[in-house]
């Protein structure tokens, strides 16, 4: 009984080892930038309590005029990721965009709207120190992949709506120059009971709120689409076996139904993510067509 307990003490120990192994050496991807630009990493945009919400910052300071950024938001399912997984931010240097990759609060750090407030402070911190940054407020792009698309998706679709604010307070004309959602869950009601649900990753980012309907569509981008909203880049793969590709149809039928600027790139045959990179490289070419096209930007 003795050696049996002990086995799996000695198991269980190395399993966390391994873990934490893993997770120091998480396929990081190192960012490589122009000449012109600097980096500024682990900034913090935001505290909670103990809790510092950091970021990465890729900036070209010297520039004669403040330049457009993108923020980029690591996917997950609200529980895992991680900023230093993020890469491929190459055409947006050399399309003249400063980046600005965060990271925010885990499900099991706390629970839901806590992301979407990190995500308001990020936007909230580039607005105020915008000088001291050289960015161009009118020129912010939000982007994201799975929860992060959703982060995306909530951030620029609340614009002044500050019900989710409260740890950056104080600011107004909180806009965005557009949304670039990669796969993101749109509708979280359904993401969590609907028919083509899979993952536990709701569950777990709703907490005590899982069965709070009215919560749960607060917390939904679907909510937040009007006719006024910023425009919308779409992608999503059509075999998709996480997030109900149907989301992302949904979600861009009422966007051309209210005459919200938009465009739905599907990948023929795409899983969720990981498409290849000939693929990842003409979504990247449409995405800076696309705000190449849109009224700041002209």
């Amino acid at each position: 009984m003795k050696k049996s307990l002990l086995l799996s003490i000695i198991a269980f120990t190395f399993t966390l080892f391994v873990n934490a192994q893993t997770k120091d050496t998480i396929i990081k991807k190192p960012v490589t930038f122009p000449k012109n630009y600097t980096s500024q990493l682990d900034v913090v945009y935001t505290k909670v309590k103990d809790w510092e919400g950091k970021a990465d910052l890729y900036l070209a300071i010297n520039e004669p005029q403040p330049t457009p950024v993108i923020i980029n938001i690591h996917g997950g399912g609200w529980k895992s990721g991680s900023k230093d997984t993020q890469g491929g931010f190459s055409p947006f240097f050399k399309a003249g965009f400063a980046v600005a990759n965060m990271e925010y609060r885990m499900s099991d750090q706390a629970k839901a709207p806590a992301a979407i407030e990190d995500t308001r402070c990020m936007l909230v911190y580039l607005i105020q120190n915008a000088k001291i940054l050289n960015i161009d407020t009118n020129k912010i792009i939000i982007m994201g992949g799975s929860a992060g698309g959703h982060l995306a998706l909530m951030g620029g679709l609340l614009g002044n709506d500050h019900r989710f604010d409260r740890n950056c307070l104080g600011t107004e004309n909180i806009k965005v120059a557009a949304i670039i959602d990669k796969y993101g869950i749109m509708d979280v009601w359904d993401w969590t009971y609907g028919p083509d649900h899979k993952s536990s990753s709701p569950a777990a980012w709703l907490g005590e709120n899982v069965k709070n309907e009215a919560f749960i569509k607060s917390v939904s981008p679907i909510t937040y689409v009007t006719k006024n909203s910023p425009p919308i880049f779409i992608v999503h793969g059509d075999a998709d076996p996480t997030v109900p590709y149907r989301q992302s149809v949904e979600l861009y039928k009422k966007l051309q139904e209210l005459g919200v600027k938009s465009e739905f790139f599907t990948v023929s045959g795409g899983l969720h993510g990981k498409f290849e990179k000939d693929k990842n490289t003409e979504i990247n070419v449409a995405i800076l067509k696309f705000i190449a096209n849109l009224e700041p930007f002209k």
